[in-house]
């Protein structure tokens, strides 16, 4: 991997040892306060755990075509790099944007999940690829026919709200940096808690707890 590469892969995985709601605080401070998005992203399964990588945008639309699939979401899964999250929207309205095979292909090429503004199936089988999955909601009905992949590595559009949390590239490492000094912060809390401490002595040492 290349000196690049490795930084991105190093960025991701301290990401991954800290909470959502840690870097929430984090981007109210620098005045992003609306990177957070809808609850309704749930994981696929359940137990899918905690995901995090760079963006790779895949934008699609519902419309009726003919045919056995949709070769411009095979060339956009195809371009999907190591440590990258797939990002898909176009809110597919009852249809699933991928499932198990496709979901096995982005795991092969390094992918580090997917995030999904529309259906996903397939979840038995994605478990046991243990590969994560964030998505609106669960439908048998494939895209095929339905939706279609209109564009790759685009600006997109997600419902905003809570749940997932969405960090510009420009302050990933400040908020990183910030990040983890809080998490550090918690855990001396947690520790002294644990001892005996209360929460308003907490408050007096740590201010906002």
């Amino acid at each position: 991997m290349a000196p690049d590469g490795r930084l991105r892969e190093s960025t991701r995985r301290r990401y991954l040892k800290v909470d959502t709601a840690t870097v929430a605080d984090v981007l109210d401070v620098l005045g992003l306060p609306d990177q957070g998005l809808a609850p309704e992203f749930a994981p696929y399964p359940a137990a899918a755990g905690k995901m995090g990588g760079w963006a790779y945008t895949i934008r699609g639309r519902m419309t009726r075509y003919a045919g056995s699939g949709d070769p411009p979401k095979m060339k956009a899964v195809d371009g999907v790099g190591r440590g990258e999250l797939t990002v898909w929207s176009g809110e597919g309205r009852g249809v699933c944007f991928f499932g198990e095979l496709i979901a096995l292909g982005m795991k092969r090429r390094g992918c580090a999940g997917a995030l999904v503004d529309g259906g996903i199936r397939d979840i038995e089988w994605i478990a046991k690829q243990r590969f994560p999955v964030y998505a609106r909601y669960r439908t048998p009905v494939q895209s095929i026919g339905r939706w279609k992949v209109t564009g790759w590595q685009v600006p997109v559009e997600l419902p905003g709200a809570d749940g997932v949390i969405v960090i510009p590239e420009r302050v990933a490492e400040e908020v990183l940096t910030e990040a983890e000094r809080l998490t550090a912060k918690e855990a001396r809390i947690r520790r002294e808690l644990d001892r005996g401490a209360t929460l308003k002595e907490m408050l007096k040492k740590y201010g906002h707890v």
